[in-house]
């Protein structure tokens, strides 16, 4: 089976090309090989190459720059995705894409399931929601909703990020009324893997690791692991002033995931 990686050198996409190759055909291509926002070549690219699997790691990630990008954000994470599920469908093939639990408008304390309402509080989590609508499109779709992606090749990531700075002994600034339910790298390449391998009905999954923890919590574990001190600096969502707002809540339940047998 050919699988068509998009964004193949990101942080997703660099572990997806690598895992997936074991088992399928892989053609990776990097931005400058495929820019989705030109829709001309995403149609002839997917026509010459002609894959049975179209997995879109491609993505604009920056969360604040999208308050004053927003023409950007949604070329990449809509409009982009429109190109390539237009594609998709002309050739037959699946397209997995990946979301955010930022589409989310944190007003909950219970883990989001799919069933629930989205209510993007910023540009970029209303990029990646319509990103989402676009993905539906082709009739055999998933799209897996990640979040706080770590592990791979990914300095800025926010695990990574405090990993390196317990190491350094350096002030690790957590928050303690943000409550996640990240995502490994490696889970979920696998869980795309299974999904496929499965035929699976198509629709939305959360792809999160079980469990949930505020950012001061999972950085306390994250020292009792590596065997060092973490020297915490706590502080709230409001005290941080960042540009675009974020959930507050924003865990992600992935019990749809576990009814199929990917989990």
């Amino acid at each position: 089976m050919k699988v068509l990686v998009t964004g193949s050198t990101g942080q997703l996409g660099t572990c997806m090309v690598k895992e997936l190759g074991s088992n399928f055909e892989v053609i990776g291509l990097t931005h400058s090989q495929l820019d989705l926002t030109d829709y001309p070549l995403v149609m002839e690219s997917l026509a010459r190459l002609s894959p049975e699997i179209v997995v879109n790691c491609a993505a604009y990630n920056a969360v604040d720059a999208a308050e004053d990008q927003s023409q950007e954000a949604l070329n990449v994470n809509a409009f982009g995705v429109q190109a390539l599920a237009r594609a998709t469908i002309e050739i037959g093939a699946c397209l997995v894409h990946y979301s955010t639990d930022f589409i989310f408008d944190g007003s909950t304390n219970t883990p989001y399931t799919e069933e629930d309402v989205p209510g993007p509080l910023g540009t970029y989590a209303a990029s990646k929601l319509l990103g989402e609508w676009f993905a539906q499109d082709v009739p055999r779709h998933y799209v897996l909703r990640v979040e706080s992606l770590f592990g791979g090749p990914a300095p800025e990531s926010s695990v990574n990020s405090i990993v390196r700075s317990i190491f350094d002994g350096r002030d690790v600034n957590v928050f303690t009324d943000r409550t996640v339910s990240p995502s490994y790298v490696v889970d979920v390449v696998t869980a795309t893997r299974r999904l496929i391998e499965l035929d699976a009905p198509a629709g939305i999954y959360h792809c999160v690791n079980s469990g949930m923890a505020t950012w001061d919590v999972l950085a306390l574990e994250l020292a009792r692991l590596l065997g060092h001190e973490a020297n915490l600096v706590p502080m709230t969502m409001g005290e941080a002033k960042l540009r675009a707002k974020r959930p507050v809540f924003c865990a992600l339940s992935n019990a749809k995931l576990e009814r199929v047998g990917v989990v």
